[in-house]
């Protein structure tokens, strides 16, 4: 049974690296090719941090979790390397996901704003600031190790059998920066953005008084011919639109924020509370499954954040035809149900934007001509107004 349950674990670790190392490879050179690089430049450093784990890390996490390896031994310089490497990707994909978070955060609520200052060079300096606060969370971790010629097992080379001697510091330290904060900015950040994208849905469907009932009646051709048209609008298909929108978005919100807590939640409560409680005894098993859970999020995020994306499933697709000589001409056309599943919160707000236009359309020219004169359009709520200068 022992042997059955190592490689049933072993074949989990190595299907992870293997989806790890395809999705994010895949997902980085669609951005890469795309006209719209400087819109995904976060998602594309989320990638490569992913893909670098994936190609160190995990590689390293399955000789260090699985016993087939427990002959391999490390000095003590290769094991401080590998709690680097191990330490810093975390802290780096984590920071680059609640950047994106932000990032999405003012592209929906300060549109004009975004567009204006969302600049190569303030997503290098973002880049930049992400590594520095990595690195600089990692030395902390290397500080009070001993500076001896000495060796230790692959197994006993992992965070919760570090012989730091300010290990207990670190990790709250580490715990603090790279997962509270980053959870509080994800969940204040994507409330926000759902609470613009409900007040966007709610204004789907339009007032059914207004539009069946005229103002007043007249005998005319015309006007009878205004009455049976607008009675016969498609109601029915934009009520049920509005409805599955909102419960999109809940679904997309549930799934991003319930992602990344499932990932990292179990890791950094595991590490917070062996370096608290004096009567804990060995990390061992435990701190495996929650490593690997954890790991598991170089994986997932290539499609959360790149995948998820219509732009990139179009740019993706395609790709797929120019390798396979197909005609550029066949688009891909996605129907209205299947993009109000796979749609992420950005594609969501412009087909209600959309939608808002659409109604608009079937004002009559007197009421448009009032509301263009009256300076009134069809905003979405909750977006910030800015200024023209």
């Amino acid at each position: 049974q022992s042997i059955a349950q190592e490689l049933v674990g072993l074949f989990c670790m190595v299907l992870l690296t293997l989806i790890a190392l395809v999705a994010n490879t895949v997902v980085m050179v669609v951005i890469l090719k795309t006209t719209l690089f400087r819109k995904f430049i976060f998602v594309c450093h989320l990638c490569i941090v992913d893909l670098l784990s994936a190609i160190f890390l995990m590689p390293l996490g399955i000789i260090s979790s699985s016993s087939c390896f427990n002959r391999v031994i490390y000095s003590i310089a290769e094991c401080q390397a590998l709690i680097f490497l191990n330490i810093c990707f975390i802290s780096a994909s984590i920071l680059t996901i609640s950047i994106i978070s932000v990032e999405r955060y003012y592209y929906i609520v300060h549109p004009m704003r975004y567009e204006v200052k969302m600049t190569i060079r303030l997503a290098v300096a973002g880049v930049i600031f992400i590594w520095v606060k990595s690195v600089l969370i990692t030395v902390l971790a290397l500080v009070g190790w001993p500076q001896d010629n000495g060796a230790t097992s692959a197994s006993r080379c992992t965070v919760y059998w570090s012989p730091g001697a300010h290990k207990e510091v670190f990790v709250i330290i580490f715990s603090i920066v790279c997962f509270v904060l980053p959870t509080i900015i994800i969940f204040a950040v994507y409330c926000s953005v759902y609470r613009v994208a409900r007040m966007a849905s709610l204004q789907h469907a339009p007032a059914p008084a207004q539009v069946v009932a005229p103002r007043h009646q007249s005998d005319s051709i015309t006007s009878q011919v205004t009455v049976i048209t607008t009675r016969n609008l498609p109601l029915p298909r934009l009520i049920p639109e509005h409805f599955l929108g909102s419960n999109k978005a809940i679904l997309t919100l549930v799934l991003i924020v319930g992602q990344f807590l499932c990932c990292w939640l179990p890791f950094f409560a595991f590490h917070l509370h062996s370096s608290v409680a004096t009567d804990t005894v060995g990390g061992g098993h435990g701190e495996m499954v929650v490593t690997w859970i954890a790991y598991s999020s170089f994986a997932i995020n290539p499609f959360f954040y790149g995948l998820l994306n219509r732009q990139v499933r179009e740019e993706l697709a395609r790709l797929q035809r120019s390798c396979l000589n197909r005609s550029l001409n066949q688009e891909i056309c996605l129907s209205i149900s299947e993009a109000s599943v796979q749609e992420n919160f950005l594609q969501f707000l412009q087909r209600a934007t959309c939608m808002l236009e659409t109604h608009a359309s079937c004002i009559s020219p007197r009421n448009r001509n009032r509301l263009d004169h009256k300076k009134v359009g069809f905003p979405i709520p909750g977006q910030i107004p800015e200024e023209s200068s």
